[in-house]
């Protein structure tokens, strides 16, 4: 009697195991092709990310919620336009400040011509004394494109590259915006409360060397 052969058992990953090791921009690829579960990945990475982006520039969470669901939303529609020479998260950003400008161009209007506050202020509450919302209320204080410099380079983590890419400016100007920002927010906050600011202070003070 001949006894039967049997193939040795090997384990093959799975797509979401491949998918999670692939960078951004082969997701996008792979989901341009029709791979849902691509999308599925960008979105468990980013998700939070562009939660926070939103958030940090708006006061009401629930619309920072729904601008971030509209930002993943215009991704899907925009799919035929995303060129894989591009960073994906550059674009995505790129796609989360259009969406807040619009919504902030909504807010004055119906603040101006149906009597509504504007819901665009910081997400900071004066005369609350925890560190963080009163370095966000400082940093509201800057001159806006400093701000966004400042913000996206040490909230967002974007490089240098990628933040003059979104603000269309030159990346020596997202230098020295990064230095003046960082400078101003020393001053500001290192005068009303320096017992309080410390750590935060050095935190986004002391990475001018980060590239």
């Amino acid at each position: 009697m001949q006894e039967s052969s049997t193939q040795p058992v090997t384990d093959t990953p799975d797509d979401s195991s491949l998918l999670a090791v692939q960078t951004d921009e082969q997701l996008m690829v792979a989901f341009v092709r029709g791979k849902t579960d691509a999308f599925n990945q960008l979105f468990e990475r980013y998700k939070l990310p562009m939660f926070g982006f939103f958030r940090r520039r708006l006061y009401d969470p629930s619309q920072a919620e729904e601008l971030t669901q509209e930002t993943f939303l215009a991704v899907l529609r925009g799919t035929a336009r995303y060129q894989p020479t591009a960073l994906f998260r550059t674009w995505l950003y790129a796609i989360g400040f259009r969406i807040l400008r619009t919504h902030r161009r909504k807010a004055a209007f119906r603040a101006v011509f149906l009597g509504s506050a504007p819901a665009h202020r910081d997400p900071a509450a004066p005369g609350n004394l925890d560190n963080d919302l009163l370095i966000r209320d400082t940093v509201r204080k800057l001159d806006r494109i400093d701000r966004e410099v400042l913000m996206l380079r040490e909230f967002e983590q974007l490089t240098y590259t990628e933040i003059a890419a979104l603000l269309r400016v030159p990346v020596n100007t997202v230098r020295s915006r990064l230095f003046r920002a960082r400078s101003e927010l020393r001053n500001l906050l290192m005068s009303p409360a320096p017992t309080l600011l410390t750590h935060e202070t050095e935190q986004l003070t002391r990475s001018e060397g980060r590239a």
